[in-house]
């Protein structure tokens, strides 16, 4: 016999802002410019992980492997809400933050050529 997990009060204040933020979203201004703002805060942390480790020079390994842990974890959230319906805005800020997380990697490592 398998018992659900118990759903904590601070599991259901997550969900219904979840809930809440994609009801405000169904305008397609309103999610694509929380897209956009999401895609530039993941270029903001992926460009500024990327100055921080290289000026502590100890820091490169450790923060390589943080940021692939990081990125893994949300390729597996992606995987998670993929066919769910009610979570595919979700999904759509899941992919800007990853996606802004791999510009800012990538204009980082342009700067060390």
């Amino acid at each position: 016999m398998v018992f659900k997990p118990q759903k904590t009060n601070f599991q259901l204040i997550i969900i219904e802002n979840i809930q809440t933020l994609s009801i405000w979203a169904n305008n397609p201004w309103r999610r694509y410019s929380v897209s956009l703002i999401i895609l530039l805060i993941g270029y903001f942390l992926g460009s500024s992980l990327g100055m921080v480790s290289a000026v502590v020079e100890l820091m490169d390994p450790i923060a390589a492997f943080l940021s692939v842990v990081f990125i893994e974890i949300l390729i597996v959230l992606r995987r998670n809400f993929r066919f769910e319906k009610k979570k595919k805005f979700l999904v759509l800020l899941l992919d800007s933050l990853r996606l802004g997380l791999f510009y800012g990697f990538f204009t980082e490592s342009l700067k060390l050529l």
